[in-house]
């Protein structure tokens, strides 16, 4: 009931009341005063049991606003907490990407931190930054993100196609932690003396040691050749071929696939030597060259 409909009823019973006080005024005056005092407090109470009605339904309006709000406010912070999940894992993803180029370039350690916090500065005052402005510099910065994503990956693009190209070519050698104890072109002969021409370079070596394959490649040749004893020959591709002599055991044969620093033979004394070691030519193109001008090319990746 409303409070309008419990003040016309009030009013209608109010009507009736007079009625009732001018049919008992004339003879019974104390009943009339005692009906009229009833009454007023009846319409008293009416009307205060309709004002807090009218409070309460004011109370639950206001309470149901606030919930909206809030749930409203609730699904604006967690669309925001999504976006902001988004852009971490973006940020992780541009972070590994450049470490793993760090290594790639061969940058010095500490020249670029990916883990460390940027340092920034600035002076006040400090407002409060609207929804708005905050969802357009989040979207920029995923912009940003995305950017600097594509020219990462085509740098590391190009740097694995550079890695490629120069684990085709012959870049380390054929030994660990040895060194040369004959160098290429010109020497006195170990067996008969006099001038001779050495095809390649001998590193030291013990039997056993493991030989290493100096690039990419594919075994042409494993076997035994004429003064070489047990030799395997890995052709590299754009006209390089390299070989590697006087093995104690051969641990690959012809077709096989070769990578760069795979142990491919043996270290020996077979074939025509004065003791263990490993001799080692490089071919191009058909032609026999100086190995050592290709021992200091390092691959981008190596290390």
């Amino acid at each position: 009931m409303t409070y309008q409909s419990i003040v016309n009823k009030s009013r209608a019973q109010l009507g009736t009341f007079f009625q009732h006080v001018g049919h008992f005024g004339g003879r019974r005056p104390a009943v009339a005063v005692a009906l009229l005092l009833g009454t007023g407090v009846a319409l008293g109470a009416g009307a205060g049991i309709a004002d807090n009605a009218m409070l309460r339904a004011q109370v639950r309006d206001q309470q149901a606003q606030i919930d909206a709000t809030r749930r409203d406010a609730q699904r604006e912070i967690n669309a925001l907490a999504a976006r902001m999940g988004e852009l971490q894992a973006e940020a992780n993803r541009l972070n590994a990407l450049g470490e793993r180029l760090t290594r790639i370039g061969q940058l010095q350690d500490g020249e670029f931190d990916f883990n460390k916090p940027v340092g920034q500065g600035g002076a006040g005052p400090v407002r409060d930054m609207p929804k708005a402005e905050l969802s357009v510099g989040m979207a920029k910065l995923d912009g940003q993100f995305k950017a600097s994503g594509e020219q990462l990956s085509v740098l590391e693009s190009l740097l694995f196609n550079r890695q490629l190209d120069m684990n085709a070519v012959p870049s380390r050698a054929p030994i660990a932690n040895s060194y040369i104890t004959s160098g290429f072109g010109g020497r006195a002969d170990p067996f008969n003396g006099g001038s001779a021409f050495h095809k390649g370079i001998d590193f030291e070596a013990d039997v056993g040691d493991p030989v290493l394959a100096v690039a990419d490649g594919v075994v042409s040749y494993s076997g035994v050749r004429s003064g070489y004893g047990n030799v395997v020959e890995v052709d590299h591709g754009n006209g390089y071929v390299t070989r590697y002599a006087h093995n104690s055991r051969l641990l690959l044969k012809v077709g096989e696939l070769v990578r760069a620093g795979q142990e491919v033979a043996k270290a020996g004394s077979t074939g025509r030597s004065t003791g263990a070691h490993v001799h080692f030519e490089v071919w191009e193109n058909g032609r026999v060259v100086n190995p050592v001008k290709f021992l200091n090319q390092q691959s981008p990746l190596r290390g």
